[in-house]
């Protein structure tokens, strides 16, 4: 034992005390430190199933991202040379899109109620496996010539929106489960934050593994689809609520009926909807980057990433300063300048000019989803997140991958650079309309029930 001086007597000192001390007088400096950097606090992640279910959405997404990237790339690329016009190649790209939001459409609602009755966790764990599996299958047939590798993408579209119909809305009906009420919206802020982080990652990734093949960058996506699983399946959450009444129809009926009685929910959801429906152009990148830019699949990846880029300084923005007042008009705001970057996109001749387009939208698309998701996640009883949660998905695979069936066809009717600029006009009328129609939610003031009005 340590001993110090005290005058002319010397006394032992337990150094355990002391070192502790130091320990929370330096944890006191870092946390002052970020403070005055802007910097996030990471104090949510102290919550260990939280830390674990953002890790593995984190690397599920990227999966995905590196998955679409290369799929994208290499069905239009082989449509192309096969003697496709652009126009007619992107078209191709749009019924990819609708393939996936047929099953979704039709299974969605089932998914939410599964949600419910069963076991959120196993759930989400088998969904992830099975976009492994399929990601696994592509990576064997990709070589094989475009008449397998072709309809190898519409059966894996078609298989990913039939999972698409159960795994949202276990994860989003999850994810309160593992956080306080109070520390819901920066958790959601930090759970957006790893999806856009992975945005911008995955397709960057996957444009340059696309380089060496599109085998290098199916296998990368099934290895981090398979850690994500891992995780997934390890996670211990908290029992959740049971459901009163377990009938499938009854069960889906009361979720619809929520949703269409509660005027924040139902306004935020379709407002989502009709916007991202008119002016997203994901889908046409691919023809841009190509015919239009004239660049290669990296350059392709740099385009996907933008958007995410945008979305999660933004995304650390609302960590950092969550919003708390006028949350309804952020919502719509960030709607509107979301047609305008979108025009900006669809006119753009220059790489650098249609990137920094990609990354507003996507910035401003975070303050539209971090709003909508708050707003209906502390509006909705816990054991009907569920239902609700399904709803809201099949409103945003309606606006996301029916949305790049309406954009490749618009694009086959007008060219892709007229439907571009003309649905983010269209999403600028559809924004300002919609304040007409909702004005219980351009009014919220908070994302309590008590302040929303």
């Amino acid at each position: 034992m340590r001993r110090e001086r005290i005058g002319p007597l010397s006394v032992p000192v337990n150094p355990a005390p002391v070192a502790w001390l130091r320990l929370a007088r330096a944890r006191r400096m870092v946390r002052a430190a970020l403070a005055a950097l802007r910097i996030p606090s990471l104090d949510i992640f102290r919550h260990r199933l939280f830390a674990q279910f953002w890790a593995g959405r984190m690397f599920a997404t990227m999966a995905v991202q590196i998955q679409s990237t290369a799929m994208g790339w290499q069905v239009y690329d082989a449509a192309r040379a096969h003697g496709q016009t652009i126009a007619e190649a992107a078209f191709v790209l749009g019924l990819v899109g609708l393939a996936q939001f047929l099953p979704l459409l039709v299974l969605s609602l089932f998914g939410g109620q599964a949600a419910d009755r069963y076991n959120r966790r196993l759930i989400l764990t088998a969904c992830i496996v099975a976009k492994a599996l399929i990601v696994l299958g592509l990576a064997l047939v990709s070589n094989m010539g475009p008449e397998i590798v072709i309809p190898a993408v519409f059966a894996a579209a078609v298989s990913a929106g039939i999972i698409n119909a159960f795994m949202p809305p276990a994860a989003s009906a999850l994810l309160p489960m593992l956080l306080p009420r109070e520390e819901l919206p920066p958790g959601i802020a930090w759970s957006s934050l790893a999806f856009q982080f992975s945005l911008i990652v995955g397709p960057a990734v996957g444009g340059l593994l696309y380089g060496a093949g599109p085998v290098a960058a199916y296998l990368t996506a099934f290895a981090l689809a398979a850690f994500a699983a891992l995780l997934m399946f390890v996670l211990k959450p908290p029992a959740q609520e049971p459901v009163k009444d377990a009938r499938t129809i009854g069960m889906i009926v009361e979720g619809l009926r929520f949703v269409w009685s509660n005027k924040i929910v139902l306004g935020a959801i379709s407002l989502d909807l009709i916007v991202v429906l008119l002016a997203g152009a994901v889908a046409l990148l691919p023809v841009f980057a190509r015919d239009i830019l004239h660049a290669g699949p990296s350059e392709l990846g740099v385009l996907r990433s933008a958007m995410g880029v945008g979305a999660a300084a933004v995304a650390l923005w609302l960590a950092v300063k969550p919003l708390r007042t006028r949350v309804g008009l952020w919502m719509f705001g960030a709607t509107i300048v979301f047609g305008l970057a979108t025009i900006a996109f669809g006119l753009s001749q220059y790489l650098w000019l249609t990137a920094a387009a990609l990354a507003v939208a996507g910035g401003v698309d975070m303050i539209s989803v971090y709003v909508r998701q708050s707003l209906i996640q502390l509006a909705t009883p816990d054991a009907m997140r569920g239902r609700v949660a399904a709803v809201s998905f099949v409103f945003i695979s309606a606006s996301n991958e029916f949305g790049d069936f309406e954009a490749g066809l618009m694009a086959r009717i007008f060219g892709p650079v007229l439907a571009v600029s003309l649905g983010g006009a269209a999403a600028v009328v559809a924004s300002l309309a919609w304040m007409r129609l909702f004005p219980d939610l351009a009014k919220a003031d908070g994302f309590e029930p008590e302040l929303q009005r």
